[in-house]
């Protein structure tokens, strides 16, 4: 009888023989698809373009400006946790995690200006989460 493992195959990454695992290379390739649309959200909310709703009852009312820097920073964290993680750092999944969480934080309250684009990133931002909390760095584990 012979013994199989589910575990996903690993590759080495970064400095040293640590490896990344499945889950983490999922996690630091959303955040870099993730983070560069943000960027582009914010450059378009700091133009004022005229795609956003803007709502007088909502209780997270920001100027579209503010709400274009929210999500460029967001977005660019994004994008250098992204590379913390797929790099393998020590300090990339701790980013990732916290810039995720804020990100999801923020579209949460965007969601009034524009809810088709809001609740997919919700739901990228959640996966991301679960990819980088769920296995301990260089474990096997895989979505």
């Amino acid at each position: 009888m012979t013994v199989t493992s589910h575990q996903s195959p690993q590759r080495p990454r970064g400095t040293g023989s640590e490896t990344i695992n499945g889950a983490s290379e999922f996690a630091g390739a959303m955040m870099m698809l993730s983070g560069p649309l943000s960027i582009l959200v914010g450059a378009s909310g700091i133009a004022q373009d005229n795609v956003f709703a803007v709502s007088s009852q909502y209780t997270y009312r920001f100027d579209l400006t503010a709400w274009g820097v929210i999500h460029l920073l967001v977005g660019v964290g994004l994008v250098v946790a992204g590379f913390g993680v797929l790099l393998n750092t020590g300090w990339g999944r701790l980013a990732g995690t916290v810039v995720a969480a804020i990100s999801l934080i923020t579209q949460f309250m965007f969601l009034p200006y524009y809810p088709v684009w809001a609740l997919p990133v919700m739901a990228i931002d959640l996966m991301i989460l679960f990819a980088l909390t769920r296995f301990p760095a260089g474990t096997g584990g895989g979505l």
